[in-house]
């Protein structure tokens, strides 16, 4: 019924590491050739936590913005915007805050655990706990079909499609629906319209879901249907009300977990990472300090690649031919700990220089950075002005 369309964010909280490029930002170059890509700097959702000092977010996201672009993520190809720059977005949370289940925000496994691992933050404000809910509109708000997450993630999808699923049963009731819904069916000519007429029967009567199948292939098809005689019909078939919002799918990605220095995960709060864009030799020296195999306390003393946090590096980095060189040599102590470390030194610093030279005609000027979010917000309001209009309409607030 509605286009294929993937939407993400991220918070601006600090400096883009490699763990983000390896966890999320290789997924997202991939996905921008395959369908349309949203992909916004998500500010509000910062405040949700960093509201007592917000001093870091514009800086944070105007850098954010050059390291997706450094990474090689196409405006031409990719929609970039802004979280507040799109108001639309504060709109649909709020009047979906008005039918959304208070439980349903307090069983989301990531409140309660952030709530226990944040200690030293106050997190017993509304903005914390309803911040599923802006996660919520951020999707909704583009009827989006797939949100690229990590399998941590997939209770957040599994609630936007709940929400979504009780906002259409709740406000899809068009008036003298099913009469519209017969007459888009005549529109479909003699022979489609009893055929999804029988398919929609086999569907609601005896569950058929290749029957459920074949009819949105064939709505799908249909050239001669108005949009709002397509959502009609979708509707009809699935035996529900007007679909006002659509049910996104978590599109689970390849998580390539990219280890910190010191072997636990990537992250800057642990000072352990290495920035998208860091310098030479910025580089050179971290990973060289970096700890290894505490039983090589001299050059000649044997090691144990698994006991080293440099080995988790080479297993992202190396070739099969190189990690047969470190586990030869580190066993039989044939090269030493700095030897071991310069192919991953030497492989960072060729995976970041596409990306400083990316980087650099916006560093140069900033304005392009700036025209090019500008461009972005205002593609992302027209789509999320559609929906308001909707969403507006269903809940009776359109006043026209």
């Amino acid at each position: 019924m509605y286009p294929d369309r993937v939407v993400s964010g991220m918070r601006p909280t600090g400096t883009m590491h490699l763990g983000h490029y390896h966890g999320a930002l290789k997924n997202w170059v991939r996905m921008q050739s395959e369908q349309p890509c949203l992909f916004f700097v998500a500010d509000w959702h910062a405040l949700t936590t960093h509201y007592d000092d917000p001093t870091i977010i514009e800086r944070s996201t105007w850098d954010m913005v050059v390291d997706w672009l450094a990474a090689g993520i196409d405006p031409s190809q990719s929609t970039l915007f802004i979280q507040s720059r799109v108001p639309e977005h504060a709109e649909l949370h709020l009047l979906l805050s008005m039918c959304t289940p208070l439980g349903w925000l307090e069983r989301v496994p990531t409140y309660k655990d952030q709530i226990d691992n944040l200690t030293s933050k106050d997190l017993a404000t509304y903005g914390f706990l309803g911040y599923p809910l802006l996660q919520a509109a951020d999707v909704l708000i583009y009827r989006a079909s797939q949100v690229p997450v990590g399998d941590d993630q997939v209770p957040h999808i599994e609630m936007m499609r709940e929400i979504a699923r009780r906002f259409n049963h709740m406000y899809g009731k068009e008036k003298g629906f099913e009469e519209k819904a017969m007459d888009a069916v005549k529109k479909l000519g003699s022979k489609r319209a009893k055929l999804y007429l029988e398919l929609r029967t086999e569907y609601q009567q005896e569950g058929k879901d290749d029957a459920l199948a074949q009819a949105k292939a064939m709505l799908d098809d249909a050239q001669s249907l108005s949009m709002i005689d397509r959502e009609r019909l979708f509707g009809y078939l699935e035996g529900s009300r007007k679909l006002i919002l659509v049910e996104p799918q978590a599109k689970l990605t390849v998580a390539s977990r990219l280890p910190g220095l010191d072997g636990r995960k990537m992250s800057k709060s642990y000072g352990n990472a290495i920035a998208l864009r860091e310098d030479k030799d910025s580089v050179t020296k971290k990973v060289r300090t970096m700890p290894t195999d505490p039983a090589r306390v001299r050059r000649t003393d044997p090691g144990d690649p698994r006991k080293c946090p440099v080995w988790q590096l080479h297993e992202v980095y190396s070739d099969d031919a190189t990690r047969d060189w470190v586990v030869k040599g580190c066993t039989s102590a044939g090269i030493g700990c700095i030897e071991c470390k310069q192919p991953v030194i030497d492989a960072i610093i060729a995976e970041q220089e596409p990306m400083h030279e990316r980087a650099q005609q916006y560093l140069d000027d900033p304005s392009l950075v700036r025209a090019i979010v500008a461009d972005g917000c205002d593609a992302a309001r027209k789509l999320a002005q559609e929906t308001m209009r909707d969403v507006r309409e269903a809940m009776g607030l359109s006043y026209s």
